[in-house]
C-alpha cells in the first residue's frame, strides 16, 4: 500500500527526497514537503484551492487534515513542529518550533508563532494569533499561560524523533521494494 500523491489542475505535490508520507495517507495538488518531514497513516494533505507549504523536520500525525481557504489562505507549516494526532490544521500559519496538540482544531487566518503551543482538543477560531510562549486552550482557545522551559524543552527532541522514525520507515519500504 502506498500514500495517494495526486495532482490537482496538473500541479502535483513537491516531496522532499527523504520525507515520509505513509501509506494510506493523501497529499493532493499545490504542496512541498520539505527535508525530513513526516505525513503519518491517514492524514490528508490537500492543496487544491491554495497552497500549503511544510518545512523541515516537522510531522504531521495519524489522522490529521491540512487545507487551505480558495482565494483567500494558504497553509505554512514551518520547520521542527510537532502536531498531534487528529488535529485540524485550516488555511493558517504556523511559525517554526510550536507545538498543535492532539485533535485540535487552527482554523482560517490564524498564527501560531514560534515557540507557542495549541493544548489538546483546543479550537483556536478564526484570525487568532496565539504569541510565542504562550500556552492556548479550550473550545474557543483563549490563553491560559505562558509556557516554562520545562514544558518546551523536549519539543526539539520530539520533532527530531519523529524525522528518524520516518527515515527508519523510508528505509523499511525500499529494501522491502528492492527485494
Amino acid at each position: 500500500m502506498s500514500p495517494i500523491i495526486l495532482p490537482y489542475r496538473s500541479v502535483w505535490p513537491t516531496i522532499a527526497a527523504d520525507a515520509f508520507v505513509a501509506p494510506g495517507s493523501s497529499v493532493i495538488g499545490d504542496v512541498v514537503i520539505g527535508s525530513g518531514s513526516s505525513i503519518w497513516f491517514n492524514c490528508t494533505v490537500r492543496g487544491d484551492v491554495h497552497e500549503i507549504r511544510i518545512g523541515e523536520g516537522t510531522n504531521i500525525q495519524d489522522g490529521s487534515v491540512v487545507h487551505v481557504t480558495k482565494g483567500k489562505f494558504g497553509t505554512y507549516i514551518g520547520n521542527n513542529i510537532t502536531i498531534g494526532h487528529k488535529a485540524l490544521i485550516h488555511a493558517c500559519t504556523l511559525e517554526d518550533g510550536c507545538f498543535i496538540g492532539m485533535g485540535a482544531v487552527v482554523m482560517d487566518g490564524c498564527v501560531i508563532e514560534s515557540g507557542a503551543m495549541v493544548a489538546a482538543g483546543a479550537l483556536v477560531t478564526p484570525g487568532k494569533r496565539v504569541k510565542a510562549g504562550e500556552l492556548w486552550a479550550g473550545s474557543p482557545a483563549k490563553p491560559k499561560r505562558d509556557l516554562t522551559e520545562a514544558d518546551t524543552a523536549g519539543w526539539p527532541a520530539q520533532a527530531a524523533h519523529y524525522a528518524a522514525l520516518g527515515r527508519e520507515y523510508l528505509e523499511t519500504l525500499s529494501q522491502r521494494a528492492a527485494e
